[in-house]
């Protein structure tokens, strides 16, 4: 081998520090991105010249092979923002991309102005959708939780537990025009009806005999077709009996009439006082006791429109809406890529990777599930740059390179020597 091979056995050996040098310096500059992997220079020998004779081999340097991607975890750093999301484990958020799907461990995302889950390249995360009902379906697509509202339901089932005072007088007849003298005691509630507007409903007893009483369920007419603002309207009226032993034994319902305006009418009503002996239950429920009337519970099922107020991400990605009327719901389910050879994704920068050849192809599905990571709201992965690792590679770098100076500062010389021969 010629000493003009050694000066490029001395270049390519530069020529393979200053990459590895690009390497680490990558790595350093991106030790505060978030998901950032790290990579680590992968070289190869070259061969430049069989000996003649079976006398061996002479090298002709070195040469970088490949940037292989560092995939372990990073530490995980909690913000308290929660669409923020961090993995724990395998596996790669996909977004959206005018180009198509990537890939990414950022879990910065935010919500955009429609209502879509996005990062903050405004690139949509993918996942599975729910449905208004709250059941997500399987197929793949963009999240757009920021739309969600909840609809009302109309009240169906009043439910009441109470104790109907044993000693009160006898009042009834009712009269809804005055019920403080024709009624012992009254329980106050909401009604809603199919559009979501409440109604105040309030329930008289009115004791019509030893061990029966009468109940009405009174409205404003208002609320309801036919009636007149500021006069009481009666929605539902039923007869209560009781035994001895003051256990509920009989409910009737007299009749029954609730027909809001502009809403689904009629709308029927329940209205639950328990389970009465004489139809099976144990009577228990409203009770007729010698202590003061009083109740212990009343609710109804019906609630108003809700609007989105906040948003939860589970581990397994599933995204549950609470709405101003106090119900929730899930709104879908964050997906995760995994690949079978998850170091061969190409960057594409903007901490996206991309599918290649030497990857394989994307199995999208539920966190937590087949191998593939937890998801942690509130939090990020932090890039898996060891930065003093990265420095002391460094002082290596520049000692390899320093050494591979003096390779071509050396054969120079010689040549130098070799050229003053002819003097």
């Amino acid at each position: 081998m010629s000493l003009i091979s050694s000066l490029y056995i001395g270049q390519n050996g530069l020529a393979s520090s200053s990459l590895e040098l690009g390497v680490i310096g990558d790595n350093i500059a991106n030790a505060s991105t978030i998901g950032f992997k790290a990579g680590r220079a992968s070289f190869a020998d070259l061969v430049g010249e069989n000996l003649v004779g079976g006398g061996g081999q002479l090298g002709l340097g070195s040469r970088l092979v490949a940037v292989q991607k560092i995939l372990t975890q990073g530490a995980l750093s909690t913000t308290g923002l929660s669409t923020d999301l961090a993995i724990a484990g395998p596996g790669l958020f996909a977004v959206r991309t005018a180009n198509g799907i990537a890939y990414t461990r950022n879990g910065q995302f935010t919500l955009d102005e429609n209502g879509f889950m996005v990062d903050l390249q405004g690139n949509r995360v993918q996942g599975f959708p729910a449905d208004s009902q709250g059941a997500i379906n399987g197929a793949l697509g963009d999240l757009q939780p920021g739309q969600a509202t909840a609809p009302p339901q109309a009240t169906q089932t009043i439910t009441v537990r109470a104790n109907l005072d044993s000693s009160a007088d006898i009042t009834g007849p009712f009269d809804p025009t005055n019920p403080s003298a024709t009624s012992n005691f009254s329980t106050t509630t909401q009604v809603f009806d199919s559009l979501g507007r409440p109604s105040d409903v309030t329930i008289f007893y009115s004791k019509t005999a030893d061990g029966a009483w009468e109940y009405n369920a009174v409205t404003d007419g208002s609320n309801v077709v036919g009636g007149v603002a500021g006069t009481p309207s009666i929605i539902e009226s039923g007869t209560l009996a009781f035994n001895t032993e003051g256990q509920l034994t009989d409910v009737a319902v007299v009749s029954s009439d609730f027909q809001p305006i502009g809403a689904t009418a009629p709308q029927p009503l329940t209205f639950d006082f328990g389970d009465p002996i004489n139809a099976g239950g144990d009577g228990s429920g409203v009770s007729q006791f010698a202590q003061a009337s009083a109740t212990s519970f009343v609710g109804q099922d019906g609630f108003s429109a809700g609007d989105l107020a906040a948003i939860s991400i589970g581990t397994d990605g599933t995204i549950t809406g609470t709405f101003t009327n106090g119900q929730t719901r899930a709104l879908g389910q964050v997906g995760l890529a995994d690949f079978p050879a998850p170091d061969q994704l190409e960057r594409v920068g903007n901490n996206l990777f991309v599918q290649s050849n030497g990857s394989g192809e994307p199995n999208i599905g539920n966190p937590d599930t087949a191998g593939r990571g937890k998801l942690f709201a509130g939090t990020l992965e932090q890039a898996n740059v060891d930065v003093a690792t990265e420095l002391v590679r460094m002082i290596v770098v520049q000692r390899g390179f320093q050494a591979n100076s003096k390779t071509v500062s050396t054969a120079d010389a010689m040549l130098a020597e070799l050229i003053q021969l002819k003097r």
